[in-house]
């Protein structure tokens, strides 16, 4: 199942994808909650995420995910139709 919405071509609704093209964001989803669909671009481009969590992560690592979570928390809240709650799922 592909769809396209405004020129861009997704592999389904709510699976993110990247875009190396793109000049300033490094992701975009076809988000859907109900009968609402939304195109969100979010992440910065060339931005050194903490990614996902490692066993041997540093301190550093561990306090920039836990600064960016408690930052954006009312944000990542709002669901699937916000930029941060997709930043929050792929990006730390």
């Amino acid at each position: 199942m592909s769809i396209t919405y405004r020129g861009e071509t997704f592999s389904g609704y709510n699976k993110p994808k990247r875009t190396p093209d793109h000049p300033t964001k490094s992701h975009v989803v076809l988000a859907k909650v109900g009968d609402t669909i939304k195109m969100i671009r979010f992440g910065e481009q060339g931005a050194s995420t903490a990614g996902k969590p490692k066993s041997d992560e540093s301190d550093r690592m561990k306090k920039k995910r836990k600064s960016f979570k408690a930052r954006h928390a009312k944000n990542i809240a709002r669901g699937k139709l916000s930029a941060a709650y997709w930043a929050n799922k792929v990006k730390w």
